[in-house]
């Protein structure tokens, strides 16, 4: 108990609980349906007020989608209560980019009288569930949120975590929020219209991750690499679902959801994959800004941090086979790209903390960058790039 009396000066810890529910499923709008109607809990004998947000790139890939969210409200009416039509925005950084569609969706929530017990349920990408997340986030300080990723990036990394972000000024993720979103749905059946692109590049967070925590993992990534770029593997739904369960470990068990600590060691490589997405006015996907950080910072670790050669040719094959390609280094300016590490430094706080490797499996925190061996490690990674594919 706090004795008022006792002190003027108050340093008092508190903590509280939050549940990340993740679900696995396979077709969440058929079989699979009462997955998500179970996640829709009403208050008291209210029914919950529901209202669906669809990446425009998603609608057009499965013209039915939107007639498919109308038939599930409609056939757990007695449970829930859809708001509105089913609400469309563009895919992609395009969403996060433009400050007006974030106001445009806050109107939307508005005029539909949502509140803190309401649901906005989303489906699409990565950055379609940043975007709207924020919105959500920011509404009455908290509209709850389900997300269905459809992306195996957003279902091997981002859909798990707990930020939601926009960009501003030209930085990428200026502006957002730490939310642990009500529930997470990996369906697979909603990877089924993905392009070729987008198929793959889910798989560089998924090499990350492996990186960090799992070389077991890497090791299979290595082995079913050529498969996977083919869409042949029959193992790469278990690898989109491991790195997955990874990223929830770490969010949940790790310490530091929220990022109020110095090191970020799920963002190794992003340093430059963030800086390389705005200097090319983000016509590269993520998951391609993060596969040309990754090697970048893989060979980086061999001069600086004593990482064998033998392992950062493993990966930069590896994600070669993947179908990554390294040139985009080409097109930019190496000496403004360095300056993503300041803009890193200065979106975490405090001293510079970057991620590297002394091994597979074995992650180390450091505080300087030898900027002579990082643009070395740059042009390494660049003079790869005519094996890499087009």
């Amino acid at each position: 108990m706090i004795d008022p009396h006792s002190n003027d000066r108050l340093d008092v810890e508190f903590s509280t609980q939050f549940v990340h529910r993740v679900r696995f499923t396979r077709d969440i709008l058929g079989a699979d349906q009462d997955v998500l109607a179970d996640l829709l809990q009403g208050s008291g004998s209210q029914r919950p007020r529901v209202q669906f947000w669809v990446d425009e790139d998603v609608a057009r890939a499965d013209s039915q989608l939107s007639q498919k969210l109308r038939d599930f409200s409609d056939s757990y009416a007695d449970r829930i209560q859809r708001v509105g039509n089913v609400q469309l925005v563009p895919g992609g950084e395009k969403i996060k980019n433009d400050i007006h569609i974030l106001e445009r969706m806050l109107k939307v929530f508005h005029v539909s009288d949502l509140d803190r017990r309401s649901y906005i349920v989303v489906i699409g990408g990565g950055a379609v569930l940043d975007a709207v997340g924020f919105a959500a986030a920011i509404a009455h300080r908290g509209i709850r949120l389900i997300r269905l990723p459809t992306t195996t990036l957003a279902q091997a990394d981002s859909g798990l975590g707990v930020k939601n972000s926009v960009n501003l000024f030209g930085k990428k993720n200026w502006i957002g929020t730490f939310v642990v979103p009500w529930a997470v749905i990996n369906d697979h059946s909603l990877l089924e219209t993905l392009s070729q692109r987008d198929y793959i590049c889910g798989f560089s967070e998924a090499v990350k991750v492996a990186l960090l925590k799992d070389a077991e993992l890497f090791a299979r990534i290595e082995r079913e690499s050529l498969q996977i770029a083919e869409r042949k593997s029959p193992h790469a739904e278990a690898i989109v679902r491991d790195a997955a369960m990874l990223h929830l470990q770490h969010i949940t068990g790790g310490g530091d959801p929220f990022e109020m600590l110095e090191a970020r060691p799920l963002d190794f490589g992003h340093w430059s994959a963030h800086k390389l997405e705005a200097m090319l006015k983000f016509t590269i996907r993520h998951g391609e800004a993060v596969a040309i950080g990754l090697a970048i910072d893989t060979v980086y670790s061999t001069l600086a941090h004593a990482l064998p050669t033998s392992i950062a040719d493993r990966v930069l094959d590896c994600l070669r086979r993947l179908g990554f390609c390294f040139k985009p280094l080409a097109e930019v300016d190496r000496h403004v790209l360095l300056a993503g590490l300041e803009e890193f430094r200065q979106h975490l706080g405090g001293r510079l903390t970057v991620t590297m490797l002394s091994g597979l499996a074995d992650p180390i925190d450091v505080h300087q960058i030898d900027r002579d061996a990082m643009m070395q490690a740059i042009q390494r990674v660049a003079a790869t790039a005519q094996k890499s594919k087009t």
